[in-house]
């Protein structure tokens, strides 16, 4: 599991990737997403439905149904996947946990946090699917 995210949002990123390779508006089940990134059916499939819910994939339903990218790849940021899973508090909120923590009463890591979010904040905004979808490497995201 990632420091920043969660394993929804790490679930969702790695679903998004590989719809991302599949032809333009061709539907993928879920089984085949589960089998194809070893996760869980029922943990996938709410995450599916909320980035669904969010426009982010297209969904139908029946024999022939199952998932697809709902806007086009390169229109998809890493940003837009986290934000509709996990929010985006990490940009805001003291990595240590301290609600008090600001510029004006900074935690001991407080100007560090701020230049990493900062970071953080640029690849995933700098970041479109197409272009990651294009660059991975992975076995499980290799035609089947």
């Amino acid at each position: 599991m990632s420091l920043i995210f969660s394993r929804q949002c790490e679930y969702a990123l790695q679903a998004v990737l590989y719809l991302a390779l599949k032809p333009h508006n061709e539907m993928t089940s879920i089984k085949e997403l589960t089998r194809r990134l070893d996760i869980p059916y029922h943990f996938l499939a709410k995450i599916l439905q909320d980035l669904t819910r969010k426009g982010l994939l297209s969904s139908l339903k029946g024999p022939t149904g199952g998932f697809a990218l709902g806007m086009p790849a390169k229109d998809i940021t890493l940003f837009h996947i986290v934000e509709a899973i996990d929010g985006v508090d990490f940009m805001h909120s003291c990595v240590m946990g301290f609600p008090e923590c600001t510029g004006k009463n900074p935690c001991a890591v407080h100007e560090k946090w701020a230049g990493l979010r900062d970071g953080i904040y640029t690849m995933l905004v700098s970041k479109n699917i197409a272009e990651m979808a294009k660059n991975m490497r992975k076995p499980e995201y290799q035609s089947a």
